[in-house]
């Protein structure tokens, strides 16, 4: 696909959104840029080298975003890991982002197939630890489970398809239709807020920039394993380390976590569960001291 602008807006944006989309801009501008075979076109790398040589060895990150996102859903997480002396890829997965949609199905399983297919091209026989987000989280576990050998282990935010029914009902607003630009910047607000930010104060005019260049490129619709115990599943053939963690407040699965954290428990090698408090779905993003200091101690 032709890369598209990170943001686009009809409104000249506030002088924080502006420091803020800089900021992203120059994150983005410091990745290699890569390509890897995907259907009928390409998926899309973006590869942050580390500073300085690690040291001991230390695995790559590779980190997997959610649905209807890119890989702007860790863009507040990625220079704390490169701090770590960490290589990190982050893919915009076969179907969002810039990424072509693969060719066999709309859902995570058909996603994991090009994913390793362009690792393998981009790190050989190299293991990675991966971080996974929510619809991301159900395509770091199927591909832990289908090549063993590629994953040293695995941490899962916001994980679905666990065998357990949403929290409440999600009220989302549809937009795809709406021409006003207004009437867009307030659905934008809303399903924010509806599913993935807790906080009020977190729904920025930058978040909704973000959130608007993502979804317009979902090209995977119709996605339902969300909804199963497919996951959890896949996590009971792992042999690798699996640890979880869920904003305290996600809309999803509130009433849920004592289940959810009895179903993680069936996992071979599950070493945590925890929960960061004022935090929704999108808990990296609202919440990006805690969760950092949580990756950074589950590097070790």
């Amino acid at each position: 696909m032709t890369p598209e602008p990170i943001f686009s807006s009809a409104n000249v944006p506030s002088a924080d959104t502006q420091n803020a989309m800089h900021a992203l801009q120059s994150l983005a501008a410091s990745a290699e840029r890569l390509e890897t075979a995907c259907g009928t076109g390409t998926l899309v790398w973006r590869v942050w080298r580390a500073p300085q040589p690690p040291a001991n060895d230390k695995a790559p990150v590779l980190m997997l975003h959610g649905g209807s996102g890119s890989w702007t859903h860790w863009l507040r997480n990625i220079a704390p890991l490169l701090a770590t002396g960490r290589a990190v890829l982050v893919p915009d997965l076969p179907g969002f982002g810039e990424s072509a949609a693969p060719t066999a199905g709309v859902d995570a399983d058909a996603v994991v197939e090009p994913l390793a297919t362009g690792l393998h091209q981009l790190l050989g026989d190299q293991v990675c630890d991966v971080v996974g987000f929510s619809f991301g989280s159900m395509v770091s576990g199927f591909l832990a489970a289908q090549h063993p050998k590629r994953v040293a282990r695995l941490l899962l935010v916001g994980a679905p398809a666990m065998g357990r029914g949403f929290g409440r009902p999600i009220d989302l607003q549809a937009w795809r239709q709406l021409t006003d630009p207004a009437l867009l910047d307030a659905a934008h607000r809303h399903n924010l807020a509806a599913l993935m930010l807790h906080n009020p104060s977190a729904i920025t005019e930058f978040a909704v920039q973000v959130q608007a260049a993502n979804v317009v490129r979902d090209r995977m619709r119709g996605r339902s394993l969300q909804h199963t115990d497919a996951l959890a599943q896949a996590l009971r053939r792992l042999t690798c380390p699996v640890s979880a963690i869920y904003g305290a407040e996600d809309s999803l699965y509130v009433g849920q976590f004592e289940a959810l954290e009895r179903a993680f428990q069936q996992t071979p090698q599950f070493e945590q569960f925890s929960l960061i408090g004022a935090a929704g779905h999108w808990v990296q993003f609202e919440q990006p001291g805690a969760f950092n200091q949580r990756v950074s101690s589950w590097l070790g």
